[in-house]
């Protein structure tokens, strides 16, 4: 006998989806704007969420301080990581084939990996921190999910407001658009793509730490959710960080829809299946192409 699906179980999920989706919005904002400034594939992206995440989680454990306010710790912190990134190793390859880009950013990866293994084991740890959920007629909304939620639509629409209206925002969109008419216009580009992967680095930071109070850590999770970036990105058109936010709510909805309706193994497969078909339908991304 087939379950029955009410509206508001549909209605739980819609909800559920919505507050995953603005956390894949955040990171995956990061990820664009590497990409839209350096044309660089970061794939070391969900890894230094990753280190965000445990961040948070020694913050917690040592201090036993409220983990949201690690994000006064953990997004400077990776902000200075992805200065020293950039700049020590990244740079060189801003210019190179993409392949070039993909091939060091893993090896960044597996490296901070493997340290964060011998500093911390693979044991997996989790926040417990805040648990429970608001009662809103028959929803139930999870108090972690939503605050985290809250912080990442805040985050987000901050960063959002910098790059529009900041004189530092308006070059890194202009160093984006062109950067040798950014470079005669006076734009340091150097500079700019510092900043830009600092601040990436920053936001990824920030999904880890409200990833933290959510769900288990261990070293290796940041592959999820570097995928999951990209998926974005590809949903939302490369380069495009509006599309970023509209593609980060879109996952979060269709994974949260598909476990609804088909089984754990199927709905696990429905994140590849969109990403084949939408390179595949349109390679520019559902809400088009570069749009700074």
């Amino acid at each position: 006998m087939g379950v029955i699906i009410t509206p508001a179980m549909v209605g739980q999920v819609v909800i559920s989806g919505l507050l995953a989706g603005a956390l894949y919005s955040m990171v995956a904002l990061g990820l664009a704007l590497i990409f839209g400034v350096m044309r660089v594939i970061n794939v070391a992206h969900g890894t230094i969420l990753m280190l965000g995440a445990y961040t948070t989680f020694w913050w917690f454990q040592l201090l036993g301080i409220n983990p949201y306010l690690s994000l006064l710790v953990s997004m400077p912190l990776m902000f200075l990581l992805g200065i020293f990134l950039q700049r020590s190793m990244v740079h060189r390859v801003v210019d190179a084939p993409e392949l070039s880009s993909l091939l060091l950013t893993f090896g960044i990866s597996i490296a901070l990996v493997n340290v964060t293994q011998y500093a911390f084991s693979s044991d997996v740890r989790s926040v417990e921190f805040l648990t429970g959920s608001f009662l809103v007629g028959p929803l139930a909304l999870s108090k972690s999910r939503l605050i985290s939620f809250a912080f990442a639509v805040g985050l987000t629409l901050f960063a959002f407001w910098f790059l529009q209206k900041t004189k530092l925002g308006k070059a890194i969109r202009a160093t984006s658009q062109s950067r040798e008419v950014a470079m005669v216009c006076g734009v340091n580009v150097q500079r700019i793509h510092l900043y830009a992967f600092g601040m990436a680095s920053a936001l990824a930071a920030a999904g880890g730490s409200l990833v933290a109070v959510i769900v288990a850590i261990q070293p290796e999770m940041g592959q999820v959710y570097t995928f999951k970036s990209f998926l974005v990105i590809v949903l939302g058109g490369a380069g495009n960080y509006p599309g970023a936010l509209l593609g980060g709510m879109l996952l979060g909805l269709v994974e949260q829809l598909s476990s609804l309706f088909l089984t754990t193994q199927v709905s696990e497969a429905v994140a590849y299946v969109l990403l084949v078909l939408v390179l595949l339908l349109r390679p520019t991304g559902l809400f088009g192409g570069r749009s700074t």
